[in-house]
């Protein structure tokens, strides 16, 4: 059973909460500070790629927060995680340690605490302009899995194909589909789509034919990133899936025609 939030962690959901990062608290912001989207990111100052949050306009440097001695890691676990091209090692750490660090950088960047809004030197050093940033993508992903589990489309798709009154078979509210898509074609936002190419059967030909496709659709999806995974051959019970979810995504799943 995933474990309940405690105060703190509800703490950093308030909506009363304001940050002293001024651009965080625009009510049109996508990055306040009840939103602390990870990620991966370098500039022209820092070319490494190492992780960062959002707050505001600005992009927090959670490498020089933690050897700044603001950011507190089990004793366990490597102390340059935040300095790594990807999350998946501090991913790896465990829903603890994901809320213990969401808990530290909400308390330091709430407006009432003045530990690194005072401090300009290290405000500087940690803080880049998001407009400044690059974004890469943010964890190394070894499997990816597509699921057909929208009711509504696959109503539409089973009406296509099948009488529509029988678009749906019989299994699919217990089994939903999921298919391997290619995890190397998930790429970060802003990376030029190369148009696809494959066979086409035109009507009046009577082979097919290589070559571009002729539309591309935009399927915005939900991804989920799952941060602990299971033993072979063992279920996750839906009442721990919060321990494995890392975060959420905004996927953009485009399909050749």
């Amino acid at each position: 059973m995933s474990s309940p939030m405690t105060d703190e962690l509800k703490a950093t959901l308030d909506p009363q909460r304001k940050s002293w990062i001024e651009s965080a608290n625009d009510a049109q912001c996508d990055f306040a500070i009840q939103n602390l989207p990870f990620g991966v990111f370098s500039h022209t100052g820092n070319a490494n790629a190492r992780v960062g949050v959002a707050i505001g306009d600005l992009v927090a440097d959670l490498a020089v927060l933690h050897e700044a001695g603001l950011l507190r890691l089990p004793a366990s676990a490597p102390q340059d995680v935040f300095a790594r091209p990807a999350l998946n090692d501090f991913i790896s750490l465990g829903r603890d340690v994901w809320r213990s660090v969401r808990v530290q950088l909400s308390s330091l960047l709430a407006r009432e605490t003045p530990t690194l809004r005072d401090d300009a030197a290290l405000r500087q050093r940690a803080f880049v302009k998001l407009a400044d940033a690059k974004l890469h993508l943010p964890v190394q992903i070894p499997g990816y899995t597509d699921f057909y589990s929208s009711k509504e489309h696959a109503t539409n798709v089973g009406s296509m194909f099948r009488d529509p009154k029988n678009a749906l078979l019989p299994n699919w509210s217990e089994m939903p589909i999921g298919y391997n898509g290619r995890a190397s074609s998930v790429v970060v936002s802003g990376t030029p789509v190369r148009r696809p190419n494959g066979q086409l059967k035109l009507p009046d030909q009577e082979r097919p034919v290589f070559g571009a496709c002729g539309k591309l659709d935009i399927e915005l999806e939900t991804g989920f990133i799952v941060g602990r995974g299971n033993a072979l051959g063992e279920p996750i019970a839906c009442d721990d899936a919060e321990d494995h979810i890392f975060g959420m995504v905004l996927l953009n799943d485009w399909s050749a025609r």
